[in-house]
């Protein structure tokens, strides 16, 4: 019922819309996927890495203070511990692994936040592979210390200036390349959006964060179900990750926060699930923040990972159908929860994760349920903005 087909639908959602030169490719890429993922030797090797390398299992963390304030019992799925500071990179080993057995010497990425990009830039240092990174000039301005990284490992990040200068663009100018270099290029993509089959791919290897999830639990609580999982929506890799092993259970409540910038009744929001409507956007049939004519309207979001003005095929899925709940959370709401995580808990989010956070007080929590937030990102590339906000507010000093 929530599964992909075989063309590459979520219901009514996905498809591979894409120039008929790319067809071929993505032909072989979904095959490629298929059989090497079927290898218990590429599993293996994938493990490994996500064991000795990103230093996986990621922690799964009691927030005592938090669960005492909003009546719940507090997990946070700390993807912030891995190597590159996000969940970003279990995707990025996984696809590279793909690119390396395809016989491809060159990856392409876009980047929003930037975390995407690092992880990309970091696995091509590990495997000897060329790597290229778009990302848009607004965000390479917000971003300057993830900049810093992908250069010090050795990407070339090409700055955008179309558009609103976003993730979008830079995503538009990374189709753009592998249209033109479709024979030795890899194109990565970091989150389960574009065409077929990389929403299929995305999710697959972001799952092992929900699988993580369900054995934690069990060890620690006697039932490997929460009563809610809880995850910041963009694109929404981190969140289908943590949703993925959860799907068919239906008592697990299931919820997104999309950003609603400066509120979604503004023109300032990428709240894509909560104002958006069916659309075609970078290959994939989905929900997207559109004009009666088609054209899309710019997203805005204090975050960078979030500022993109369509959703993957598999949350716009989850949402028609009732599975999950997304709700639209604003930068002041975002900013408020990451200082009171930092201040009750000693954990600084992501922008991103912040989002996720935010919808506690949203919740109306009864009976002390099981909540398992995915803390997706660290803050640590953010502070220029929570400096910003600190210095701007009357801060409280105790939350």
């Amino acid at each position: 019922m929530y599964g992909i087909d075989k063309n590459g639908y979520y219901g009514r959602f996905g498809g591979a819309f894409i120039p008929e030169l790319l067809q071929h490719h993505v032909t072989a890429l979904a095959q490629a996927f298929r059989q090497l993922t079927a290898q218990p030797s590429f599993t293996d090797q994938y493990q490994q890495l996500l064991q000795d390398y990103v230093g996986r299992p990621s922690p799964l963390t009691y927030a005592a203070r938090l669960s005492e304030k909003y009546n719940a019992r507090i997990f946070l799925k700390r993807e912030d511990l891995n190597h590159t500071g996000s969940h970003k990179i279990n995707n990025a080993i996984g696809q590279a692994l793909l690119a390396k057995a395809m016989g491809k010497t060159r990856i392409i990425a876009e980047t929003g936040a930037g975390q995407h990009g690092v992880a990309t830039a970091t696995v091509c240092a590990l495997l000897n592979l060329d790597c290229v990174v778009y990302m848009g000039a607004t965000d390479i301005a917000r971003q300057a210390a993830n900049v810093a990284r992908m250069s010090m490992l050795g990407a070339e990040v090409v700055s955008v200036h179309s558009g609103s200068s976003t993730l979008k663009d830079a995503t538009n100018e990374a189709i753009r390349d592998w249209i033109n270099h479709p024979d030795d290029t890899y194109y990565m993509i970091g989150s389960v959006v574009g065409s077929h089959p990389y929403p299929e791919i995305v999710a697959h290897f972001q799952s092992v964060i929900s699988a993580e999830i369900r054995s934690q639990l069990q060890a620690v609580t006697g039932s490997p179900a929460p009563d809610y999982v809880i995850a910041c929506v963009g694109g929404g890799s981190n969140a289908a990750g943590a949703f993925f092993h959860f799907i068919d259970e239906p008592q697990v409540k299931l919820v997104g926060a999309e950003a609603a910038g400066k509120g979604i009744n503004t023109p300032d929001h990428a709240a894509t699930i909560a104002k958006g409507s069916a659309g075609i956007i970078h290959g994939s049939h989905t929900l997207l923040m559109q004009d009666a004519d088609g054209q899309i309207i710019e997203p805005y979001s204090i975050s960078a990972g979030l500022d993109y003005p369509g959703i993957g095929p598999f949350h716009a899925h989850l949402n028609e159908n009732g599975r999950a709940q997304y709700l639209p959370v604003t930068d002041q709401q975002a900013l408020e929860a990451a200082l009171e995580l930092t201040r009750l808990e000693g954990i600084i989010p992501a922008l991103e994760t912040a989002h996720a956070l935010a919808t506690l007080p949203l919740l109306y929590f009864q009976h002390c349920p099981t909540v398992v937030i995915c803390l997706s990102g660290r803050g640590d590339k953010d502070m220029p903005v929570y400096t910003h906000f600190l210095n701007t507010q009357t801060i409280a000093h105790d939350c």
